[in-house]
């Protein structure tokens, strides 16, 4: 199973490109068309599918455009199986610093991010 390590390290790679480049094509190829993504806020747990926060990512200047600095790691990978795996990662756009935790499925286009839970936290 660990010859599987580079093919998902592709794909997070790929989620910090297109989140730093603001783009939802590059953000499409990681994540899959039935994802959704996870966090809690005042109103408890929020539910985003991936078109909502498709439309949120082009509403908003990228990182690249920004200039903000970045800074993407991935801080563990777990695979449970041939077909799925979990990937914890640090990702920022100053001044909101991300914790996520990807969970990921090999189908048959390959390996796609099914679920991202995140909590960010904004500094000064």
């Amino acid at each position: 199973m660990s010859d599987e390590i580079p093919a998902i390290e592709q794909v997070v790679q790929t989620y910090f490109d297109g989140l730093y480049d603001g783009d939802t094509r590059k953000l499409a190829a990681a994540f899959h068309d039935a994802s959704h993504l996870y966090s809690v806020g005042p109103e408890g747990v929020q539910d985003l599918p991936r078109a909502k926060w498709f439309e949120l990512v082009e509403g908003r200047p990228s990182g690249r455009a920004r200039n903000l600095a970045r800074r993407d790691r991935i801080v563990s990978i777990d695979l449970s199986g041939p077909e799925t795996a979990y990937v914890k990662v640090e990702c920022q756009l100053p001044p909101r610093y991300f914790t996520d935790y990807l969970l990921l499925l090999k189908t048959g286009e390959g390996w796609k991010i099914i679920s991202k839970s995140f909590r960010a936290e904004t500094r000064n």
